[in-house]
């Protein structure tokens, strides 16, 4: 069953019903969360619901939101490829001036969500600007139309939640590359991502910690939580249980920002990866204390945040909800796809969860950050 059969008949459903293209329900726009449900499972028309087949084919820019060119910085932001057994990826890739002459650099891989492209990704969320303020590297792979119609990355199949997974042995793959070129520091290597990209960084701590130190989900779905296209529809709206990893949880620093206004992503997701989080350090042996919640107000919007420290009070996992917010990046510039002026702005925190000191950010406290 292809993917334009199944938007085709949900939309017919909704006519058939009453509910026109326009039809608002409570101030929403049915048919464009619809849209976006689709999209955000990889079920946008044209897409594909089967395997996908890896290619060495350019990344394609996604019609509906074409990709803006980053703001203009002193570093070096080039095009590279990564081919290994599993195919090729394009990415982009940005090298600070900042750097200094036989230190290691942090490296933070970022994955972009459905319909979006690296340059789209970079414009709306500024990483590059705090790259070249705090002096490291950030990637940022391009998923292909050919894998995934909407530009997803493949989150809810079984076959790419597994460490032997295609996805993430060409995402971990991209790093290798990185490291052989760039003096990384294999300690400081972070990724994050939005929407279906988060829902891959959560899978990418899972299946390579030994990879990543840490992990940053923007209104994404914890791993397990779909093995197929009807229970990806299910766990974005929260429904249906969740299936555990294969071999336990393993335990990542992970950061989690979520809109409790998000319709295309429930913001429950967003707490099941920290809970998840958390229960595996337990898990592991290291017990985390929750700090009392921090309610604070940040770009126009109330935010709060929930820290849980280790005995040495270090943040080991950070869940921040955002009231008010939709399925955007939070904080992030207008000039990028899926994006929320309002709000903390989600590239500064997370650079601040994954570098602490070293990024010279707020962390929060009792009384908010800052």
């Amino acid at each position: 069953m292809n993917s334009t059969f199944i938007s085709d008949t949900i939309r017919q459903a909704l006519t058939q019903a009453g509910l026109q293209r326009g039809s608002q329900s409570g101030g929403i726009d049915i048919h464009r969360v619809i849209d976006d449900a689709l999209a955000a499972a990889g079920l946008s028309p044209g897409g594909s619901a089967i395997a996908p087949r890896f290619n060495d084919a350019p990344p394609t820019v996604p019609k509906a939101h074409g990709p803006q060119r980053p703001a203009a910085l002193p570093g070096e932001f080039v095009w590279k490829r990564h081919t290994g057994p599993h195919g090729s990826r394009q990415y982009r890739l940005y090298v600070p001036t900042t750097k200094q002459p036989g230190r290691k650099l942090p490296l933070v891989l970022m994955l972009h969500g459905c319909k979006q492209h690296p340059d789209d990704f970079a414009a709306g969320t500024r990483m590059n600007a705090l790259a070249e303020r705090h002096g490291f590297l950030v990637a940022y792979p391009a998923q292909t139309q050919r894998a995934n119609g909407s530009n997803c990355w493949n989150w809810f199949e079984p076959s790419q939640q597994q460490r032997s997974g295609a996805e993430p042995s060409l995402l971990t793959g991209i790093v290798d590359d990185i490291h052989a070129a760039h003096p990384v520091d294999r300690n400081k290597v972070f990724v994050a991502g939005l929407s279906a990209g988060a829902a891959m960084a959560v899978i990418l701590g899972q299946t390579h910690p030994d990879v990543f130190a840490a992990v940053g989900a923007h209104s994404g779905l914890p791993q397990g939580s779909a093995h197929d296209v009807a229970s990806a529809f299910a766990a974005m709206q929260a429904r249906g249980p969740q299936r555990p990893s294969r071999g336990g949880r393993r335990a990542v620093r992970t950061m989690v920002i979520h809109g409790d206004a998000d319709t295309t992503v429930n913001a429950m997701n967003g707490a099941a990866i920290a809970g998840q989080a958390v229960q595996a350090f337990t898990q592991s042996g290291v017990g985390l204390e929750a700090q009392p919640a921090a309610r604070f107000e940040r770009g126009g919007r109330q935010c709060t945040a929930t820290s849980f420290c280790d005995e040495l009070g270090i943040p080991l996992v950070e869940e921040w909800v955002v009231h008010g917010g939709g399925h955007a990046w939070s904080g992030g510039d207008p000039a990028g796809s899926y994006t929320d002026r309002a709000g903390p702005d989600a590239s500064a925190e997370f650079v601040r969860f994954f570098l602490g000191a070293d990024a010279a950010l707020p962390i929060v406290g009792e009384d908010g950050p800052g």
